[in-house]
Protein backbone atom coordinates (compact mmCIF):
# COMPACT_ATOMS: atom_id res chain seq x y z
CA UNK A 1 0.00 0.00 0.00
CA UNK A 2 0.95 3.64 -0.71
CA UNK A 3 1.98 5.97 1.96
CA UNK A 4 3.45 8.96 2.36
CA UNK A 5 5.71 10.60 4.89
CA UNK A 6 6.25 14.43 6.31
CA UNK A 7 9.66 15.07 7.74
CA UNK A 8 11.14 17.54 9.68
CA UNK A 9 15.10 18.19 10.75
CA UNK A 10 17.93 20.80 11.78
CA UNK A 11 20.31 21.17 9.69
CA UNK A 12 24.17 22.77 9.91
CA UNK A 13 23.73 26.60 8.15
CA UNK A 14 25.56 25.74 5.32
CA UNK A 15 24.17 22.26 4.70
CA UNK A 16 21.05 23.76 4.48
CA UNK A 17 21.73 26.86 2.57
CA UNK A 18 22.99 23.98 -0.42
CA UNK A 19 20.19 21.96 -0.26
CA UNK A 20 17.98 25.32 -0.75
CA UNK A 21 19.43 24.94 -4.57
CA UNK A 22 19.25 20.91 -4.47
CA UNK A 23 17.05 18.39 -3.70
CA UNK A 24 18.72 16.10 -1.03
CA UNK A 25 16.86 12.72 -2.40
CA UNK A 26 17.43 10.96 -5.21
CA UNK A 27 15.09 9.83 -7.49
CA UNK A 28 16.65 6.64 -8.37
CA UNK A 29 15.84 5.60 -4.17
CA UNK A 30 14.06 2.04 -4.42
CA UNK A 31 10.50 2.47 -3.70
CA UNK A 32 10.49 6.33 -4.09
CA UNK A 33 7.33 7.82 -6.12
CA UNK A 34 8.01 11.26 -5.37
CA UNK A 35 9.75 13.78 -3.20
CA UNK A 36 9.57 17.64 -2.50
CA UNK A 37 12.54 19.52 0.12
CA UNK A 38 11.45 22.45 0.95
CA UNK A 39 12.58 25.16 4.08
CA UNK A 40 9.74 25.88 6.46
CA UNK A 41 8.46 28.94 7.60
CA UNK A 42 6.57 30.05 10.04
CA UNK A 43 3.18 31.07 9.41
CA UNK A 44 1.48 34.51 9.43
CA UNK A 45 5.05 35.69 9.86
CA UNK A 46 5.84 39.36 8.41
CA UNK A 47 7.36 38.44 5.17
CA UNK A 48 10.76 40.80 5.91
CA UNK A 49 11.44 39.16 9.42
CA UNK A 50 14.15 36.30 10.31
CA UNK A 51 11.06 34.03 11.52
CA UNK A 52 9.78 33.77 7.81
CA UNK A 53 12.55 31.53 6.41
CA UNK A 54 13.80 29.58 8.76
CA UNK A 55 17.04 28.08 7.25
CA UNK A 56 18.17 25.27 8.52
CA UNK A 57 14.95 23.27 9.34
CA UNK A 58 14.12 21.58 6.57
CA UNK A 59 10.89 20.10 5.55
CA UNK A 60 10.16 17.05 3.01
CA UNK A 61 7.22 15.58 2.05
CA UNK A 62 7.40 12.48 0.32
CA UNK A 63 5.05 9.33 -1.05
CA UNK A 64 6.68 5.84 -1.25
CA UNK A 65 5.42 2.76 -2.95
CA UNK A 66 4.95 1.02 0.59
CA UNK A 67 6.29 1.51 4.52
CA UNK A 68 8.92 -1.45 3.84
CA UNK A 69 10.49 1.35 1.13
CA UNK A 70 10.22 4.25 3.75
CA UNK A 71 11.97 1.96 6.22
CA UNK A 72 14.56 1.08 4.14
CA UNK A 73 15.20 4.18 2.94
CA UNK A 74 15.86 5.60 6.69
CA UNK A 75 17.89 2.85 7.61
CA UNK A 76 20.21 2.66 4.55
CA UNK A 77 20.66 6.09 3.20
CA UNK A 78 23.08 8.69 3.84
CA UNK A 79 20.23 11.49 4.25
CA UNK A 80 17.85 8.60 5.13
CA UNK A 81 19.39 8.41 8.39
CA UNK A 82 19.75 12.09 8.97
CA UNK A 83 16.10 12.71 8.46
CA UNK A 84 15.66 9.12 11.13
CA UNK A 85 17.18 11.97 13.86
CA UNK A 86 14.56 14.46 13.04
CA UNK A 87 10.44 13.84 13.30
CA UNK A 88 8.14 12.74 11.04
CA UNK A 89 4.71 11.48 10.40
CA UNK A 90 3.14 8.81 8.10
CA UNK A 91 0.33 9.22 6.57
CA UNK A 92 -2.58 6.98 4.97
CA UNK A 93 -4.33 9.14 1.80
CA UNK A 94 -7.97 10.06 1.87
CA UNK A 95 -8.89 13.13 -0.06
CA UNK A 96 -7.04 15.11 -2.78
CA UNK A 97 -8.56 18.44 -4.41
CA UNK A 98 -6.66 20.22 -7.59
CA UNK A 99 -3.43 18.22 -9.02
CA UNK A 100 -0.06 18.39 -8.31
CA UNK A 101 2.82 16.87 -10.58
CA UNK A 102 4.62 14.22 -9.67
CA UNK A 103 2.75 12.56 -6.80
CA UNK A 104 0.54 9.68 -8.26
CA UNK A 105 -2.98 9.61 -6.22
CA UNK A 106 -3.09 6.16 -4.79
CA UNK A 107 -5.82 3.36 -5.47
CA UNK A 108 -6.35 2.84 -1.92
CA UNK A 109 -8.36 5.52 -0.47
CA UNK A 110 -8.76 5.60 3.67
CA UNK A 111 -11.18 6.49 5.82
CA UNK A 112 -10.83 8.43 9.32
CA UNK A 113 -12.81 6.62 12.12
CA UNK A 114 -15.70 9.38 12.76
CA UNK A 115 -15.01 13.48 12.45
CA UNK A 116 -13.58 13.47 15.36
CA UNK A 117 -10.38 11.41 14.88
CA UNK A 118 -7.18 13.37 13.67
CA UNK A 119 -6.70 14.51 10.45
CA UNK A 120 -2.99 15.45 8.59
CA UNK A 121 -3.44 18.29 5.81
CA UNK A 122 -0.80 19.15 3.09
CA UNK A 123 -1.21 21.69 0.50
CA UNK A 124 1.35 22.06 -1.79
CA UNK A 125 1.27 24.91 -5.13
CA UNK A 126 3.65 26.26 -8.26
CA UNK A 127 3.19 30.14 -7.85
CA UNK A 128 2.89 32.64 -10.47
CA UNK A 129 5.45 34.70 -10.55
CA UNK A 130 3.53 38.03 -10.95
CA UNK A 131 0.68 36.77 -8.72
CA UNK A 132 2.75 36.59 -5.62
CA UNK A 133 2.08 39.79 -4.40
CA UNK A 134 -1.86 39.08 -4.59
CA UNK A 135 -1.20 35.12 -3.01
CA UNK A 136 0.52 37.04 0.29
CA UNK A 137 -2.19 39.62 0.08
CA UNK A 138 -4.84 36.86 1.26
CA UNK A 139 -2.42 33.93 2.27
CA UNK A 140 -1.27 35.59 5.07
CA UNK A 141 -4.70 36.52 7.02
CA UNK A 142 -5.18 32.28 6.27
CA UNK A 143 -1.85 31.48 7.66
CA UNK A 144 -2.74 33.66 10.83
CA UNK A 145 -5.95 31.71 10.95
CA UNK A 146 -4.52 28.16 10.63
CA UNK A 147 -1.40 28.92 13.10
CA UNK A 148 -3.56 30.17 16.18
CA UNK A 149 -6.15 27.87 15.63
CA UNK A 150 -6.99 25.76 18.86
CA UNK A 151 -7.50 22.78 16.78
CA UNK A 152 -3.75 22.62 15.20
CA UNK A 153 -1.21 21.13 17.66
CA UNK A 154 1.23 21.35 15.08
CA UNK A 155 1.24 23.37 11.44
CA UNK A 156 3.95 25.38 9.61
CA UNK A 157 4.48 26.23 5.64
CA UNK A 158 7.46 25.81 3.70
CA UNK A 159 9.20 27.01 0.38
CA UNK A 160 11.30 26.05 -2.50
CA UNK A 161 12.69 28.33 -4.77
CA UNK A 162 12.06 29.69 -7.18
CA UNK A 163 8.19 28.84 -6.77
CA UNK A 164 7.11 26.01 -4.70
CA UNK A 165 4.83 26.88 -1.67
CA UNK A 166 3.52 24.51 0.77
CA UNK A 167 1.29 24.05 4.36
CA UNK A 168 1.29 21.71 6.95
CA UNK A 169 -0.77 21.30 9.74
CA UNK A 170 -2.19 18.31 11.69
CA UNK A 171 -5.88 18.91 13.66
CA UNK A 172 -6.78 17.27 16.86
CA UNK A 173 -10.34 16.30 14.67
CA UNK A 174 -11.65 16.45 10.80
CA UNK A 175 -14.87 18.67 12.13
CA UNK A 176 -12.32 21.46 14.06
CA UNK A 177 -10.66 21.56 10.31
CA UNK A 178 -13.76 21.20 8.17
CA UNK A 179 -15.47 24.15 9.98
CA UNK A 180 -12.13 25.93 9.81
CA UNK A 181 -12.30 25.51 6.04
CA UNK A 182 -15.70 26.34 5.56
CA UNK A 183 -15.69 29.44 7.78
CA UNK A 184 -17.33 28.04 10.77
CA UNK A 185 -14.52 28.06 13.60
CA UNK A 186 -15.19 29.82 16.79
CA UNK A 187 -12.05 32.71 16.58
CA UNK A 188 -11.39 35.83 15.48
CA UNK A 189 -12.33 36.56 11.78
CA UNK A 190 -13.23 32.83 10.55
CA UNK A 191 -14.36 33.28 7.12
CA UNK A 192 -10.32 34.39 6.00
CA UNK A 193 -9.86 31.10 4.48
CA UNK A 194 -12.97 30.67 2.14
CA UNK A 195 -12.96 34.12 1.13
CA UNK A 196 -9.17 33.21 -0.01
CA UNK A 197 -10.57 30.41 -2.05
CA UNK A 198 -12.79 32.71 -3.65
CA UNK A 199 -10.00 35.09 -4.80
CA UNK A 200 -8.39 31.83 -6.07
CA UNK A 201 -11.05 30.90 -7.79
CA UNK A 202 -12.04 34.23 -9.40
CA UNK A 203 -8.48 34.65 -10.32
CA UNK A 204 -5.52 31.62 -9.58
CA UNK A 205 -2.40 32.14 -7.92
CA UNK A 206 -1.04 29.09 -9.28
CA UNK A 207 0.74 27.28 -12.08
CA UNK A 208 -0.49 23.58 -10.21
CA UNK A 209 -2.43 23.54 -6.79
CA UNK A 210 -3.28 20.64 -4.56
CA UNK A 211 -4.82 20.14 -1.16
CA UNK A 212 -4.70 16.36 0.19
CA UNK A 213 -5.96 14.93 3.17
CA UNK A 214 -4.27 12.18 5.36
CA UNK A 215 -4.60 9.73 7.86
CA UNK A 216 -2.05 9.56 10.23
CA UNK A 217 -0.54 5.97 11.13
CA UNK A 218 2.30 6.58 13.33
CA UNK A 219 4.65 9.44 14.38
CA UNK A 220 8.14 9.32 14.69
CA UNK A 221 10.91 11.54 16.81
CA UNK A 222 10.80 15.10 18.17
CA UNK A 223 10.46 18.68 17.15
CA UNK A 224 12.17 21.26 18.76
CA UNK A 225 11.96 19.40 21.81
CA UNK A 226 8.44 18.33 21.16
CA UNK A 227 6.52 15.09 20.59
CA UNK A 228 3.26 13.71 20.17
CA UNK A 229 1.73 15.96 18.10
CA UNK A 230 -0.74 13.37 16.59
CA UNK A 231 -3.76 12.76 19.46
CA UNK A 232 -4.32 8.62 20.25
CA UNK A 233 -1.93 7.36 18.11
Amino acid sequence: MNIFSYHLVELPFFDAIKRIFSNPISNNIKGLIHSESMTAMTLGSPIFSPSRVLIGQIAIFIQWENENALENYLEQDNFGRILAKGWHVRLSFIREWGKFSGFKIPDYIDKLGSPNSPVVAVTIARMKPFAVPRFIHWGRPVEKLVRDHPGTTLSLASVKFPNTVSTFSIWKTEKEMTDMVHGHSAVEKPKRHSAAMKERERKDFHFEFTTLRFKPLAEFGQWKGESNFIPNT
